[in-house]
């Protein structure tokens, strides 16, 4: 993942240990205090909230853990790596198209970010400008041509960035 992306998930988990749970550990207690925990609703609210803070942190400390952070600035990107812009010409249709290669949780297929273990990524990597590659899709096999291979800043691409405001379990 980019450097943008790891940091991303180091802010959510951060926020999520640091504010979201000790809140939602309050909101627990002050329920709790209001008397019969069986029949109260507000303290089973909170309860079931702690419950997904702490799933989603054991989620984020995992994929930080595992993290490879690669900056895809220091690549030439004479050939498609990590963090590659590629625009393809699909030789059925004459049709441009572009790509970024980006990392799994970066990736907005909708946007044209698409995760470097996705076959059209793993078709591409390696290859240089002219060169021609088929892949199999669904709806059959595809030729495409690379035109242009160029660095972007995925997060410059990215449409659906999360703040602070998402971390939180409304």
């Amino acid at each position: 993942m980019s450097l943008e992306g790891y940091d991303t998930l180091v802010e959510e988990f951060k926020y999520l240990l640091e504010v979201e749970k000790p809140k939602t550990a309050q909101e627990k207690l002050v329920a709790a205090a209001l008397g019969d925990r069986s029949e109260n609703a507000d303290y089973q609210a909170a309860k079931e909230k702690l419950r997904f803070i702490d799933k989603r942190l054991f989620y984020l400390n995992k994929m930080i853990q595992n993290a490879q952070v690669i900056d895809p600035s220091l690549h030439n990107h004479e050939r498609v790596s990590f963090g590659s812009s590629v625009t393809l010409i699909d030789l059925d249709t004459d049709e441009e198209k572009v790509f970024t290669i980006c990392g799994v949780l970066e990736s907005e297929p909708e946007n044209g970010l698409i995760s470097v273990h996705s076959p059209l990524a793993k078709a591409m990597l390696g290859k240089e400008v002219g060169d021609d590659f088929k892949i199999k899709l669904p709806n059959g096999m595809k030729e495409y041509e690379i035109e242009a291979i160029a660095y972007k800043n995925i997060y410059s691409l990215k449409q659906n960035i999360r703040t602070k405001s998402d971390y939180a379990f409304h």
